[in-house]
């Protein structure tokens, strides 16, 4: 399992995305539905439209913006494993 350390990040292929417990949940002005990592380790299962896996991993105060089509934004830094 391939583990790196990445930077604000985006991507517009999503298919899906599952959150562990540990996240609080808002929504922002411009319809982004914006997850908060409530404390440290909290993880989020992310389907790729590609078929491809990962499993992101954020401090207390790390963020994942979701938009529309799939769209997705984390914030920095936080682990990635290739699943």
């Amino acid at each position: 399992m391939a583990r790196r350390v990445e930077n604000q990040v985006y991507s517009n292929r999503v298919a899906r995305s599952e959150f562990d417990d540990n996240w609080r949940t808002s929504v922002s002005k411009s319809g982004y539905v914006i997850y908060t990592a409530a404390r440290n380790h909290a993880k989020v299962t992310v389907l790729l439209t590609s078929g491809t896996s990962k499993l992101l991993i954020f401090n207390k105060g790390g963020t994942v913006l979701v938009g529309s089509g799939g769209t997705s934004h984390y914030s920095k830094p936080h682990i990635a494993k290739d699943l």
